[in-house]
């Protein structure tokens, strides 16, 4: 069982900012800006490329209701998934960053 699993199954605690039967937004534990948000799906999908369409779409559901909650639309948020181990996939559970409440900043080229 993975480690998003295991946080939704309730063995390991979080800090819950928002949740539906679907979906879950939670505080990353390891903030990279003031306001740094994972959102997950109930059920288990190793990534975005095995994740169905019509739950991607009701996740984006989620995810702007949760901005709109945080006050996030009216200057802006990072929303980020990464995908594989090219990608910085880290744990393999289909997760949106959301990063906000300060400015976030370019990616930066390191070619």
């Amino acid at each position: 069982m993975c480690i998003f699993c295991k946080i939704i199954s309730g063995d390991i605690p979080n800090k819950t900012i928002m949740e539906n039967e679907t979906f879950l937004a939670f505080e990353d534990i390891n903030p990279l800006r003031k306001i740094h948000i994972l959102v997950i799906p109930k059920e288990h999908f190793s990534s975005f490329n095995t994740t169905p369409a019509n739950i991607i779409g009701q996740m984006t559901g989620f995810i702007q209701e949760l901005t709109k909650k945080l006050n996030l639309n009216e200057n802006g948020y990072r929303l980020i998934t990464n995908i594989g181990e090219n990608g910085g996939q880290e744990v393999e559970h289909l997760h949106f960053h959301i990063l906000g409440g300060e400015k976030v900043g370019r990616l930066v080229d390191k070619r």
